[in-house]
């Protein structure tokens, strides 16, 4: 009797586990689907790597009891459940944890040693859905996740959230549905079992190794592995929470000559100024919104939102114009927190990618902005500064006050009106050799663009030796003198005609640089047409490049093509474009250029087509009607490129 019993006891034990190895086994096989789930859903106010670690545990937690309750025991029935069942169970237990996450999960979350964990970003479209999820609430997040990763339909996802708890589950179906950035968002950005790791503090966890060994040596035992267990070890002693703000006292503060012993000459030796150095308030809310991203925090295109990895760098803490501002500098990215009013709750922050800035691109920052109205905070390097109209080149510049490094509010904004843009002008120390002065264009981001100039090649012969053309074709030559500042009478007029035809203009650009790459005489005695090309660099090293023709008497240039890759670059440094133009006696030309290295020009039209000798890497071809036509321009060493249109 006694043995019947222990048998049958055996056998309820394990009809009940049956279900948590189907769960188990469900979980494994939706791994990385169910994390992803979490990560969508938990609280925007962590950090990413905070987040990444609360995905993976909340998933890990979702397993049910290996020993259930009488009522929650599976039913006696042979048939197993299916495998969706399973996987509809474990990922409403991940959506309860993700929408109600209790404070004691955090102790309980895998821990990291001296790494951070980041979902690597994806384009820009992702960074901007990014962004936009963080100023969604949680309902709405999950929601959303619902509906992008798991494919649910409007209904269904509302069940689903009905049954994990969400009081108005329609009502975050209906938000979600407005969300940007397409129907799904698809790896690596939001994938946290695809993360990027970046090393802590090291010189901290130098200090701190001791003590590590010491708690090791009481039996403390630490995890490093990325992923831990459900039960992981405690972290070392000093270490800070993930998402906690830097200590303040260890922001890096450089020396006022910095700049002038040192060949790296960037944002790392501005030195700290402004009047609010020593307020521990205000640098104490400035790092906490840069350790804890939230609604007000807004990452430019192609710049990680995360915190910093290690104490950045202060470079101003004042007020301005009635607000206080500090600005931040880790080595990557620049940091701006604005508090007061119209900031929202916390202040505001704004992050740019800035690493491997020149004496040029690290001139000036953007303090404070207010309407069409910016106030810069100018390099240390900056002697002079001046502002003066794009499309004035023959006015004279204006002085700009800048006491302490701080500008008079002068005109913002982009280059995309013709007319109007003011451009900042400054000139350097002579100790950064012979930079002299260098422009600077406003774009709306923290980080003003470069603006460089390439005239046309005068020196390049008509006729090359066979010996020449070949030791061009194994270099390619660069256009003359390669990039000059555009402070030069000639840069201006040809950034004044030219300028507004830049084939970005947003925040995030480094550097715009505008080439001359042919000068064409027209038939007729009609006068000349000048061809550039402009080129808009960002600092996560995409660009884009667009051909123009400026023709006589014509107010604008004339876009002839463009797009996303290298043109126009030092790595292509070849070109060719084309346009229609009517003379003033009526008559249609095809015009095409090339740039130096171009020694033919060929036309394929409908039905006819010609391919003619470019002494001066230019053709006039007279037609009675234009037509779909493609060009191409023959190089010296016998490369053929297509003109772009």
């Amino acid at each position: 009797m006694a043995a019947r019993t222990v048998g049958a006891a055996w056998r309820r034990r394990g009809a009940s586990q049956r279900p948590v190895a189907l769960a188990e086994a469900a979980l494994v096989r939706h791994y990385r689907r169910l994390v992803r789930l979490a990560y969508l859903a938990l609280p925007a106010d962590r950090d990413r790597h905070t987040r990444v670690l609360a995905a993976h545990a909340a998933v890990q937690r979702a397993l049910p009891p290996p020993w259930p309750r009488r009522a929650e025991q599976a039913p006696a029935a042979e048939q197993p459940p299916a495998e969706d069942e399973e996987y509809a169970r474990l990922r409403l237990r991940v959506l309860r944890t993700a929408l109600r996450p209790h404070p004691a999960h955090r102790l309980l979350a895998p821990r990291v040693w001296g790494l951070r964990l980041f979902t690597p970003h994806g384009g820009e479209e992702d960074a901007a859905l990014d962004h936009a999820l963080t100023a969604l609430d949680a309902p709405t997040r999950a929601a959303y996740a619902l509906r992008a990763v798991e494919g649910l339909a409007p209904e269904a996802a509302t069940e689903v959230l009905r049954a994990a708890g969400v009081e108005r589950p329609e009502e975050a179906v209906a938000a979600a549905a407005e969300a940007p950035g397409g129907p799904s968002p698809e790896p690596p950005a939001f994938d946290p079992c695809a993360v990027r790791v970046q090393p802590t503090d090291l010189l901290r966890r130098r200090r701190t190794l001791t003590a590590a060994l010491a708690v090791a040596v009481l039996g403390l035992t630490t995890t490093a592995a990325v992923l831990g267990d459900s039960a992981p070890a405690a972290a070392p002693q000093g270490a800070p929470p993930p998402g906690a703000a830097v200590d303040r006292a260890r922001l890096v503060q450089v020396a006022p000559d910095a700049w002038q012993h040192t060949t790296r000459v960037d944002f790392d030796v501005w030195p700290a100024r402004g009047d609010r150095r020593e307020d521990t308030a205000l640098l104490d809310r400035a790092l906490g919104a840069w350790a804890r991203p939230g609604p007000q925090t807004h990452a430019e295109p192609g710049t990680d939102p995360a915190p910093p990895a290690a104490p950045p760098h202060l470079l101003y803490a004042g007020t301005v114009d009635g607000t206080g501002v500090v600005v931040l500098y880790d080595g990557r990215r620049l940091a701006r927190y604005a508090d007061g009013p119209g900031n929202g709750p916390g202040g505001g922050l704004d992050l740019a990618r800035a690493d491997g800035a020149d004496p040029a691109t690290a001139g000036a920052l953007v303090l404070r902005r207010q309407g069409a109205a910016v106030r810069y905070l100018l390099a240390p390097w900056v002697e002079d500064a001046d502002t003066r109209r794009i499309d004035q080149p023959d006015a004279p510049a204006r002085p700009l006050e800048h006491p302490d490094g701080i500008t008079a509010p002068a005109p913002g904004g982009g280059l995309a009106d013709c007319h109007g843009a003011t451009v900042l002008q400054l000139h350097a120390s002579p100790a950064i050799a012979d930079r002299g002065a260098f422009l600077l264009a406003d774009l709306g981001g923290l980080v003003p663009a470069h603006l460089t100039w390439s005239p046309p090649d005068r020196n390049q012969p008509q006729s090359q030796s066979q010996s020449q053309s070949q030791a061009q074709a194994q270099s390619p030559p660069q256009p003359e003198a390669g990039p000059r500042e555009a402070v030069a009478q000639d840069a201006l007029q040809a950034w004044s005609r030219a300028g507004c035809a830049v084939p970005d203009g947003s925040p995030g650009v480094r550097q715009l640089s505008l080439w001359a790459f042919a000068t064409q005489q027209l038939p007729q005695n009609a006068g000349s047409a000048a061809w550039y090309c402009l080129r808009a660099d960002r600092w996560n090293g995409d660009g884009s490049a667009a051909t123009a023709v400026l023709l006589p008497n014509a107010r604008a240039p004339q876009r002839t093509g463009g797009g996303q890759g290298r043109a126009c670059s030092r790595y292509e440094p070849e070109v060719a474009a084309w346009a229609w133009w009517r003379s003033p006696q009526g008559t249609e030309y095809l015009l095409a250029a090339g740039s130096r290295r171009t020694t033919r020009l060929a036309v394929k039209g409908p039905d006819w087509s010609t391919d003619r000798a470019a002494p001066d890497h230019t053709l006039a071809l007279e037609r009675p009607a234009r037509a779909p036509v493609q060009v191409e321009a023959l190089l010296d060493g016998g490369a053929r490129i297509t003109a772009q249109h």
